[in-house]
């Protein structure tokens, strides 16, 4: 995930327009209590990109690409589009309830585990067609650093912690760090 999620041209208006982008323009990311609004569904944690959010409410899917690293800086998973295309270990599972619309019943969402600790690595749900919630998660960045999300804050390593933070991003990413 080292290349940018959308290439970038400039509108007459001055204003940069994305390209196949991956997400709805204009996504809101809700991390935690933070809020990011007007993003590009990525998620750059340590100045990578590490999180891709993609919704599709007219098929019923919630996509998520991500790279899982270990606490030493080792790539140990990798998830596009909500399929694990790297997991030696078999130390992952995704579940990926499928919804056939957006409706309060059926919300497209998905869980990301980690079987060998048994902690949620990434929960997210579609909360409206423009809004998806990061509620719950527990990962390490690019660099070994533990980000733990919860519904009442994001921290990342033992420095920082986010919450109740409103960021407008302007059509680009979700900053972690």
């Amino acid at each position: 995930m080292d290349d940018s999620a959308a290439s970038r041209r400039t509108e007459p208006s001055g204003h940069a327009a994305t390209i196949g982008v991956l997400s709805k323009p204009g996504l809101e990311l809700r991390i935690g209590s933070n809020i990011f609004r007007s993003t590009n569904g990525v998620v750059k944690i340590h100045g990578k990109e590490q999180l891709v959010i993609e919704v599709k409410p007219e098929h019923g899917l919630l996509l998520a690409t991500i790279d899982l690293y270990d606490e030493r800086s080792v790539r140990i998973a990798h998830l596009r589009r909500n399929v694990l295309t790297v997991d030696g270990s078999g130390r992952f599972t995704v579940d990926v309830p499928l919804g056939q619309r957006l409706s309060s019943v059926d919300i497209p969402s998905i869980l990301v585990t980690d079987l060998q600790s048994g902690h949620v690595v990434l929960e997210a749900r579609m909360a409206s067609e423009y809004r998806v919630d990061i509620s719950c998660g527990r990962l390490y960045s690019h660099k070994g650093m533990l980000v733990e999300i919860t519904p009442h804050y994001c921290r990342i390593g033992s420095g920082t912690a986010l919450f109740g933070n409103i960021v407008e991003a302007r059509g680009g990413p979700a900053i972690l760090g």
